[in-house]
């Protein structure tokens, strides 16, 4: 069974950091793509960043460039999204999700993603 188990989210201040883990089981994570997608209240579902299953490629929504970071530890199982330079509109419910084996495709869209977890909720003061 695929699970995908965030955790790292919480309360911080606009302009602090934060780390947000997504361990993975229950596949062969190598072989798979990971990203983070978020959902404000109110809001759909938006893409945030993705890494490719081999680890070569990654990709960023606009609204994050420069300030989140995603990066794969392929020996642990683990999807990292490092935060920084948090604003207020950066707060959400941020998902992890799996993208179908060995994926080519368009990772910003929603529809292409396999597996999701349930979520870890990120709230920036200002």
């Amino acid at each position: 069974e695929v699970q995908l188990v965030e955790s790292g989210g919480g309360l911080v201040q606009a302009g602090g950091s934060l780390r947000l883990s997504c361990a993975a089981s229950g596949f062969t994570f190598d072989d798979y793509g990971i990203g983070w997608f978020r959902q404000a209240p109110g809001k759909e579902r938006e893409f945030v960043s993705a890494i490719s299953w081999s680890g070569g490629s990654t990709y960023d929504a606009d609204s994050v460039k420069g300030r989140f970071t995603i990066s794969r530890d392929n020996a642990e199982n683990t999807v990292y999204l490092q935060m920084n330079s948090l604003k207020p509109e950066d707060t959400a419910v941020y998902y992890c999700a799996a993208y179908p084996l060995w994926y080519t495709g368009n990772y910003y869209d929603r529809n292409s993603v396999d597996a999701w977890g349930r979520g870890t909720l990120v709230i920036v003061s200002s």
